[in-house]
């Protein structure tokens, strides 16, 4: 057996609103659950994008919590690449730009496809790419 696709992703955010507000207003995506000073999650196509306060997932669930999902946090800076077509790379690039975003990196890769870097408010390297990068379609 093998998995047949991930259905989420976790970021760790050093400022939940921010993050918040870059996420929904700057990327466009549909927030489904918020926990103040902890989590803010997405909808984002078939799965969800998790953003932690990775401070206030470090503690273990008490004995008797109704969801006892264990400690997962992390700190630092992490990596997201949201697959685009080509053409969609360029609206979104010039979408991005439009909001201030800074576009680190616009290139080519040698087997083929496009990719853009760019960053969150807490400084996580986000990229948009198209999936030829990896032998997808």
């Amino acid at each position: 057996m093998t998995p047949s696709a991930i259905l989420e992703t976790a970021l760790y955010v050093t400022d939940l609103a921010a993050a918040e507000a870059f996420y929904s207003d700057v990327m466009g995506l549909e927030r489904i659950a918020r926990v103040e000073g902890r989590h803010v999650f997405f909808r984002c196509g078939q799965g969800v994008l998790l953003l932690f306060n990775a401070e206030a997932t470090k503690v273990p669930p008490p004995a008797d919590a109704r969801l006892p999902v264990p400690p997962h946090g992390t700190a630092g800076q992490g990596h997201l690449c949201f697959a685009a077509s080509a053409e969609e790379i360029e609206r979104w690039k010039a979408r991005l730009q439009a909001k201030g975003v800074i576009i680190e990196a616009d290139f080519k890769w040698p087997q083929g496809g496009r990719s853009i870097y760019f960053r969150d408010p807490s400084g996580n390297s986000l990229e948009f790419a198209e999936p030829r990068i990896w032998g997808l379609e």
